[in-house]
């Protein structure tokens, strides 16, 4: 289907324009105007999901999960539309797209279904008892909403963790209202997606308030969405600095709310003696691959490499060294982040504690995959070599015995992601590794790499700080609904006043 953006803003229903505009810059096709947004228009869209909550978290979980299905169907309905405005804006690749349509459809899809089955909900009931000397009341618990949240969308995401992404499919299926600041890098995917959402409303009879889009806007914007008094959570995957910044306005707020900020990672990979004896090769060629999925541009990418130096730790670097090469410069996201790319390489070269592997010259838009290495000693004392940098750029260290990998593992902050490359002649290593690694990392891994990330049941997406700002919550998978719940206990209730769902 063709489709060409209109540049306005949803709020609650209705499409707004704006006097003022910014220009979209995409990768490549046709540039178009978006209305910048407002701080009024914020406090419209929060206000109206303030007064669609009421409604809204009242419907019954088939009800939400009807119209997350509806949702859905809608994003499917304009799916070559989705696929043609995404990769001119993004410079991603028409399949990534497509997979991450199947993404973000599948989740809201998986979200339905788990919202049917009640297992978000923790219910809990404890019967009344005639004990003495003083008898015990029945008391019943449940998971219930906790208002409306803010959404940001994430820039090397478009689709899955934007719009109608992670944070937003799990707010709707705890039953909260959502107001999302688009983010500038994608807005003709987001107003496209807003219109699908505004689709399923419509279809489904939900109140207009239960969703709003706000495109671009100056920082007073992000600002004026997380203090505002009718937001009670933030869902957040972008920088650091930017997520930090609004995680200390969330906290300092009258009233402070959670801020559900993923954050960043370099995701490191530790490759155990006989692990690395026996296929260094094939571990460099894979890590190469990894390195460079999307131009580097996960957040799972795993950017640095921790081997025993030798022979082995040659082998699997000439082995990464040699796949990389082959891998032509790709389009990054947005002017800024290739910028950044650059900048980082510039750093790292310019380092006294790396030495160049493979060093390639970036122009413009694009990124070339870069490898450096240094050792366990230099990266100790040189915070700045833990860094991420956003992008196709690798970090071999060399440490020199299996006990200074693990004093290296002590050392890293709080990751997404954490990876051990072992055989069975490492199990020993792997049990010292494994306690450091369960304290840094949401997720861990054997024999594999990070950069795929399964909406499942299971998932954890998050980490201790920086990683993420709320240890005890994913972004993926059905456990990311909980972020938008809250247990409330109901004691001596008479049943036509319990919540539906504790009712029987």
């Amino acid at each position: 289907m063709s489709w060409t953006p209109s540049g306005r803003h949803f709020i609650a229903g209705e499409w707004i324009a704006g006097t003022t505009t910014f220009r979209s810059e995409p990768a490549h096709g046709q540039a178009h105007d978006f209305a910048v947004g407002t701080t009024e228009l914020v406090d419209r869209a929060c206000r109206a999901a303030e007064a669609a909550f009421a409604a809204f978290s009242a419907t019954t979980r088939e009800e939400r999960a009807i119209f997350l299905e509806a949702i859905a169907e809608e994003i499917d309905k304009r799916g070559e539309a989705v696929t043609l405005i995404g990769t001119q804006e993004t410079g991603l690749p028409e399949g990534r797209l497509n997979g991450e349509r199947a993404r973000t459809t599948g989740q809201l899809r998986l979200f339905a279904d788990h919202i049917r089955g009640g297992a978000h909900l923790d219910a809990r009931v404890d019967a009344a008892q005639d004990r003495q000397p003083a008898p015990r009341p029945e008391i019943r618990l449940v998971q219930r909403p906790i208002g409306p949240v803010a959404v940001f969308g994430a820039s090397n995401f478009p689709l899955a963790f934007s719009t109608a992404g992670g944070d937003t499919a799990a707010a709707l299926a705890a039953g909260c209202p959502v107001v999302v600041k688009g983010h500038s890098a994608h807005p003709g995917t987001g107003e496209i997606i807003a219109e699908a959402i505004a689709a399923a409303i419509e279809r489904t009879g939900m109140a207009a308030g239960v969703f709003s889009l706000i495109q671009g806007g100056r920082r007073d914007v992000g600002t004026a969405l997380v203090t505002h008094p009718a937001i009670k959570a933030v869902g957040f995957t972008g920088s650091l600095a930017g997520g930090r910044a609004l995680f200390d306005l969330c906290a300092q707020r009258p009233e402070p709310i959670p801020f559900f900020g993923e954050l960043g990672s370099v995701n490191p990979m530790f490759l155990l003696p006989a692990a690395t004896a026996a296929r260094a090769e094939a571990i460099g060629s894979g890590w190469a691959g990894s390195l460079t999925l999307g131009a580097g541009q996960f957040c799972t990418n795993p950017g640095i490499a921790v081997v025993v130096d030798g022979p082995e730790a040659d082998k699997f670097t000439r082995a990464a060294k040699s796949a990389l090469e082959k891998v032509a410069p790709q389009t990054m996201l947005t002017k800024g982040i290739a910028t950044a790319y650059h900048e980082g390489v510039d750093r790292m070269r310019a380092s006294n504690a790396v030495a160049p592997v493979l060093t390639a010259e970036n122009a413009g838009r694009d990124a070339a995959p870069n490898l450096f290495e240094t050792n366990g000693s230099a990266w100790l004392a040189d915070h700045s070599l833990s860094e991420e940098v956003f992008g196709p750029l690798g970090l071999v260290v060399r440490v020199g015995s299996p006990e200074e990998m693990v004093a290296l593992a002590e050392s890293f902050q709080g990751q997404l992601t954490a990876t051990i490359h072992m055989d069975d002649a490492d199990l020993d290593l792997a049990r010292d590794l494994l306690p450091i690694l369960e304290r840094k990392a949401g997720r861990l891994l054997v024999n594999g790499f990070p950069t795929g990330v399964e909406v499942v049941d299971s998932m954890v997406h998050g980490g201790p700080y920086p990683a993420s700002t709320n240890f005890g919550a994913t972004s993926v998978g059905t456990m990311s609904i909980r972020r938008f719940l809250r247990p409330v206990a109901y004691q001596n209730f008479p049943a036509d006043l319990l919540p539906q769902d504790l009712r029987n």
